[in-house]
């Protein structure tokens, strides 16, 4: 776990600044601000009363740019905090600054949070200058030394845990994603190795009862036969690499016809009801598979995770372009089904979607419960 934590902060951040979060840090500035002012107009302690509301107020700003120039921030606010503690234990006089400056301590975290490996390490350094500069002041405690070296330190190990912990759960989903990659590549194999092997069965056995036909027939024969023994050693060393070891099913993928049968399957409670409408067939092999799994999913997810459901309504309409699933349960709203706790069963769903150029939505009901809806092209367009 070191290692990993290790390997995290050393790698490079991902997106640090997401534009929605932008307001926070802006809505904290506007907190901060009127929160100094008034503690220096009523704190009567306040050493250099201007001075530190000044400093105050300016590093405050600091803040706008945490999340993208991490280290710039951390240089700026703790060099400044280190150049006026350099100031008063050369005049000889003790300063503190405002309590309201306690939200430099945002900085670290900050640092650890989305700076780059090198940028932690020099900005650690950076920080621990006004602890150590502490330390030769004579009015300071010692135990208020350690204490503030504790504190800065403890800051900087929650940015870390965090970091830590974002980046196990990107590289989570990222591995959903990819499974489901590999599950629709082997499908997609699976389906074709069918096809194309009852292909060249037949062309064989045209062979075979082609001696007594016209020479004609026979050399269209062979061709079948070479084009499908062909197409189909390309499309297993195309994706043999994701199998590792599988051996490919010969059998046909299940698809919309089989949805029917998922819901005898899943029990008595809550009742899945099914309804097909449209032309659904004709359907290409990934995009018959593809409604099917995703069907089968949402299903199992109301099955194990929809509170109180009664009904699970399973709809699969079609037109000329395209093909929409919908399945929706009327359990709780806040328990309903995501799939994994992390949520993944979702992601792997909405990337089968995407990969087929479709898309997938999937939330609470306006009228309780959950909803999937999924909306897929007929031509599998892949994205």
């Amino acid at each position: 776990m070191v290692r990993d934590a290790a390997r995290s902060l050393w790698a490079e951040p991902r997106a640090p600044n997401p534009p929605t979060r932008v307001w926070r840090d802006w809505a904290l500035v506007a907190v901060l601000v009127p929160t100094a002012l008034l503690e220096a107009i009523f704190r009567d302690d306040v050493a250099w009363r201007f001075a530190s509301l000044v400093l105050c107020v300016a590093l405050a700003f600091t803040l706008l740019w945490r999340r993208t120039h991490p280290l710039a921030a951390v240089a700026v606010a703790f060099g400044s905090i280190a150049v006026v503690d350099l100031v008063a234990i050369t005049i000889g006089t003790e300063w503190t600054g405002l309590d309201t400056s306690a939200f430099v301590l945002l900085l670290p975290y900050a640092l650890f949070r989305w700076g780059s490996g090198r940028e932690a390490t020099i900005g650690l350094a950076v920080v621990l200058v006004p602890v150590v500069l502490s330390a030769f002041d004579a009015a300071t405690p010692a135990g208020d030394v350690v204490g503030g070296a504790v504190i800065v330190l403890l800051a900087a190990a929650l940015g870390a845990a965090v970091r830590y912990q974002d980046n196990a759960r990107l590289r989570e989903v990222d591995q959903v994603k990819l499974r489901e990659r590999e599950q629709l590549a082997r499908e997609l194999h699976d389906t074709v190795a069918h096809h194309v092997s009852a292909i060249a069965i037949q062309a064989q056995a045209g062979r075979t009862v082609a001696a007594s036909r016209p020479e004609a027939a026979l050399d269209a024969l062979a061709v079948v036969e070479e084009e499908a023994s062909r197409t189909l050693a390309e499309m297993r060393a195309m994706v043999g690499a994701l199998r590792q070891g599988e051996e490919p099913e010969l059998a046909p993928q299940p698809g919309v016809a089989d949805i029917e049968r998922l819901a005898r399957r899943a029990g008595t409670r809550p009742h899945v009801e099914v309804e097909l409408s449209g032309d659904l067939e004709d359907l290409l092999p990934s995009v018959d598979a593809a409604l099917y799994r995703l069907a089968q999913e949402s299903i199992t997810n109301a099955v194990r995770h929809a509170r109180h459901a009664t009904c699970v309504r399973v709809r699969v309409s079609a037109d000329d372009d395209r093909v929409r699933l919908t399945v929706r349960d009327d359990g709780d709203a806040a328990t309903a089904a995501v799939g994994s706790p992390a949520g993944y069963g979702l992601v792997g769903m909405a990337e089968r979607a995407r990969l087929l150029g479709g898309t997938l939505e999937a939330g609470p009901s306006r009228d309780g419960g959950w909803t999937v809806d999924a909306m897929l092209p007929r031509n599998g367009t892949a994205g």
